[in-house]
């Protein structure tokens, strides 16, 4: 299906709406795969008005009830039908009615919104409880893929600073795979992957959980394949007012990641990284500013 369910009765209903009504419909235009699978509650909360309110949408859309908009959009899911140019759609349609600097601003607020969720005890919780499984690790393997590989390499990379023995499952030459074949139950398989979930990272993650390798998850939902397969699974949140999923929390969650285990890892981290400061001053590896010289006072002939 080229597009969403319910897109274009939205959009043909959006200016006859009240603006509690245009603010649960721009929640349904922008964030399909949370109207699959959050609650209507879970919903309404995150588009800032009362669960009524979605029901309200659903019966101003003609529908009974809002749960016919969530099983709509879950099969839709399940088919595979929202993908880009859906997201790509509501986009536009929203940044025209609001403007180019709305919709940057509406990205930072979101994103905002998003740092103080992952500041939320149960999920720092979860932050400390996956830090300390892959601090126990005597291998990390760092695998995630598409729009996830960014996440996963930048944990990687500064695992590798502190010392840590990290692998990096990439697919260069198609021997990505290659490297876990050593995995055991010793180490760690650090899968990351949102919705739209990428085949191959839920594969491996099932075939190393099946191997009994330890599995530490970041991903975006308790339903997500992932969660079923982790045994420490870290949830992010990926919504955004732009067409295309944000993986700045991923990023931070990493980040807070690598600091626990270099924090834990006492002189053997700084042992590390002084041999890496090391290294990098003998390469030259980063520009170094200049020390300031004194002005010449003396005039050219």
């Amino acid at each position: 299906m080229q597009h969403g369910p319910l897109k274009s009765e939205i959009l043909d209903a959006y200016d006859t709406m009240s603006a509690q009504l245009q603010a649960a419909a721009r929640f349904v235009l922008d964030r399909p795969h949370e109207v699959a699978l959050l609650s209507m509650r879970e919903q309404a909360r995150q588009a800032g008005v009362q669960p009524a309110t979605m029901t309200r949408l659903a019966k101003h859309l003609g529908l009974n009830g809002y749960d016919e908009i969530r099983e709509r959009y879950a099969e839709a899911v399940r088919g595979g039908g929202l993908g880009f140019v859906d997201k790509a759609t509501s986009q536009q349609t929203t940044q025209r009615l609001k403007g180019d600097r709305a919709i940057a601003a509406d990205m930072l607020s979101s994103l905002h919104r998003q740092v103080e969720h992952l500041a939320s005890p149960e999920t720092l919780d979860s932050i400390v409880a996956a830090a300390d499984a892959l601090a126990r690790a005597r291998r990390i393997y760092c695998l995630g893929l598409r729009s996830s590989h960014a996440v996963a390499w930048h944990l990687h990379y500064q695992l590798t600073l502190i010392g840590r023995h990290s692998v990096h499952v990439d697919g260069l030459a198609a021997t990505g795979t290659d490297s876990l074949a050593h995995a055991g139950p010793e180490d760690i398989l650090l899968a990351v992957s949102v919705s739209p979930y990428t085949r191959l990272t839920v594969e491996l993650a099932e075939h190393m959980a099946a191997r009994g390798v330890p599995v530490v998850a970041i991903t975006d939902s308790t339903v997500a394949p992932l969660a079923h397969i982790a045994r420490h699974t870290v949830l992010v949140p990926t919504d955004s007012p732009s067409f295309f999923h944000t993986v700045s929390p991923g990023f931070a969650v990493a980040e807070m990641l690598a600091a626990i285990i270099a924090g834990r890892g006492g002189d053997d981290t700084l042992t590390s990284l002084a041999h890496v400061d090391a290294h990098h001053v003998a390469l030259g590896s980063h520009i170094q500013p200049r020390p300031n010289q004194p002005r010449s006072t003396k005039r050219p002939t």
